[in-house]
């Protein structure tokens, strides 16, 4: 499909990458992953061709479609969100202008049995039945159908795009991008704005997606579950594996260790070898033997240890104060801004020595949260407390754009700098990989995980015995993260974190704060238990069964008839919801087969030129998208049904 030979980059006096060779098949589920600066942003626009190598050349197979998601896009504001999703099949109005201009060449002939005209009725019918398959596709539902996915609500398609946040276009854009259903889509950095259910839906439909994909994330967890090979970029140069990611960290590791001893052993043969020849050199009677050691090391081809950049980041934060065992305590608390609450009711303890994450979809008031917590945002309703002796240290999502542009990196830390530490700034600095000339480079000039970098250095310069960290790995590459993760769960203060990295929080975090729908829910456990909690949930509605209640009704069964009777209605409740639950998981079983089939289908029909499907096909085609509708046609019925049994049961 797409063919990279010997391509090299560089800049003024820097050499980004050279010589790097590659090829991307149709199958191929690509991570490229790397340090910040790697150059993995340039390669992938390159290959997306908004750019070009210093030298080498990129070779697109005929017909190929890319979708590219940059990590920053410009915006259309004008349309509802629903509109500019639906922009990208204005593919369908082309194929009308096609069959207007065959229909006229057409009626203007009468050479009905020239080959040309012939050539025309054939590309007509494909046209046509194309069109007709396309336009049955149901475009609108489809665009609802990703955008939902994506996190917007049923009620918010038809809002204008420019009363979305940059991150909610952003996800507008990559909507627009998987209905049109390129041959290979590149993504650069896409989980950046999305919300945890929102990435799992994202891993959903990029397992499904019958294209090639290349995507750059620092998220591990979305790495190993949507790709099958990993590219690496380290000092100039790629390494390849047909790994997903951290099967290819354990290769490389066992890789890297089979090349040093490979290396060790060629080394001791030519120490003893040379030992050999230099004892010997000049006795007549070894003079063969001599001679065939010095061509046996002429033609030797000796091997090379791959060198790769292990440096990181240090970090490790001071020792702190204690606080009071509270350390924050929200009852009933609403919260929200002109237009009304973000959420209400809210009930929140916070203690010393906790690691708490807050979750949910983006929007819900997890920022808003945060900014109550450390005083930024006052309460609408309730009661909110503050524990003895806090020392707080606040990291917000835009803490690198309130770096003073004007100063250095090393004026940064100096202006804020108080006591000893300021003696020591430039080995503070050296943890967080500025180094030499870098201390004098103004904070202007930095890339977006330098600037983070410098943020969280400032954050430990003083001794917080409570952090509020709100998507602190933004723009941070994986070894970093990794860092930062490791300091934390060390970290013998309070630690309250907004994040959607869910590798970064697993192990980390020990109570979650769900914001859903206005409301705030604890749930007690790590990420992983939190998501199975989330996944096992039937659509909006838990079912709410007391054991401790049934079992009560049960042991008094015998002796009050009355709460026999509510016993065993409970039992006929529980046993139709699972019937339900069950036939609609059954259904989403069906669908997604479905489309799986239909996706390949469309595929083919992508990259076959006119004339190369029999109606068979399209009567296949047919087949596979009347059952898909279908099955959501008694997939919406069962919803319904659910979601009436649970309302009216409810109160029962």
């Amino acid at each position: 499909m797409i063919s990279i030979s010997n391509i090299s980059v560089s800049f003024a006096h820097k050499e980004l990458f050279r010589d790097i060779s590659l090829t991307i098949d149709r199958r191929d589920r690509i991570a490229l992953v790397g340090k910040n600066g790697a150059g993995k942003t340039t390669l992938i626009k390159i290959i997306a061709g908004l750019a070009e190598p210093t030298s080498g050349r990129v070779v697109r197979s005929s017909g190929c479609r890319m979708g590219y998601l940059p990590q920053q896009m410009g915006h259309a504001r004008d349309k509802s969100v629903l509109e500019e999703a639906l922009t990208v099949f204005s593919y369908l109005e082309e194929l009308h202008k096609r069959i207007d201009i065959i229909t006229m060449e057409l009626a203007g002939r009468d050479d009905f049995e020239s080959e040309s005209y012939k050539k025309l009725m054939v590309e007509l019918n494909e046209v046509t039945d194309r069109l007709r398959i396309l336009s049955s596709d149901n475009p609108r539902g489809n665009a609802e159908k990703i955008l939902t996915g994506l996190g917007f609500k049923q009620d918010e398609l038809d809002r204008p795009s420019r009363t979305f946040s940059e991150g909610w276009n952003m996800r507008i854009e990559l909507a627009k991008l998987l209905l049109s259903r390129p041959d290979i889509l590149l993504l650069d950095e896409p989980t950046n704005h999305l919300d945890i259910e929102s990435l799992r839906w994202l891993e959903q439909y990029l397992e499904t997606y019958p294209g090639a994909l290349l995507v750059i994330s620092h998220d591990r967890t979305f790495l190993d579950t949507v790709t099958n090979r990993t590219i690496e970029m380290s000092l100039n140069r790629i390494y390849d594996y047909k790994a997903p990611y951290s099967r290819f960290l354990e290769l490389r590791r066992e890789y890297l260790e089979q090349q040093m001893a490979a290396y060790q052993n060629q080394q001791r043969t030519i120490e003893k070898t040379q030992e050999f020849i230099e004892r010997f050199r000049y006795k007549p009677t070894k003079s063969n033997q001599v001679q065939s050691r010095i061509r046996q090391l002429e033609k030797m081809e000796l091997i090379e240890v791959d060198q790769l950049d292990y440096s990181q980041i240090r970090m490790s934060f001071p020792e702190v104060r204690r606080s009071g065992k509270v350390v924050f305590n929200c009852r009933n608390v609403s919260v929200g801004y002109d237009k009304g609450p973000v959420f209400s009711g809210a009930n929140l303890v916070v203690e010393r020595g906790e690691k708490v994450a807050f979750a949910g979809r983006n929007g819900e008031g997890k920022t808003t949260m945060l900014k109550l917590l450390t005083g930024q945002k006052t309460l609408m309703s309730g009661v909110f407390e503050t524990g003895h002796n806090v020392q707080l240290g606040y990291y917000a999502q835009n803490q690198d754009e309130l770096l003073d542009n004007n100063l250095t990196v090393y004026q940064t830390l100096d202006n804020i700098a108080v006591g000893e530490v300021r003696t020591r700034l430039r080995d503070i600095l050296a943890s967080f990989l500025f180094r030499g000339e870098e201390v004098d480079k103004k904070a202007g000039v930095l890339s977006g995980g330098e600037r983070s970098r410098l943020a969280l250095a400032k954050l430990m310069l003083q001794p917080y015995n409570v952090l509020a960290l709100d998507e602190p790995t933004n723009h941070m590459d994986i070894p970093s993260r990794e860092v930062m993760k490791e300091a934390l769960k060390q970290y013998t203060g309070t630690l309250v974190v907004v994040s959607h990295d869910r590798t970064f929080l697993d192990g980390l975090v020990h109570k979650i704060y769900e914001f859903r729908d206005g409301k705030v829910k604890e749930h007690l456990g790590g990420i992983r238990e939190f998501m199975e909690r989330r996944k096992l949930e039937t659509l909006r509605e838990l079912d709410k069964s007391d054991p401790a209640k049934e079992e009560i009704i049960a042991e008094s069964s015998g002796k009050d008839s009355r709460a026999g009777e509510l016993y065993r209605q409970k039992k006929e409740r529980d046993k139709t919801l699972r019937k339900l639950q069950l036939n609609i998981q059954h259904l989403e079983n069906r669908i997604e087969q479905h489309e799986k089939g239909i996706a390949l289908m469309d595929e083919k029909m992508l990259t076959t030129p006119p004339g190369g499907f029999n109606a068979a096909f399209y009567q296949l085609y047919e087949k596979e998208k009347k059952e898909l509708d279908q099955a959501m046609k008694a997939w919406e019925c069962a919803h319904n049904e659910l979601e009436t049994f649970i309302e009216t049961t409810k109160n029962d």
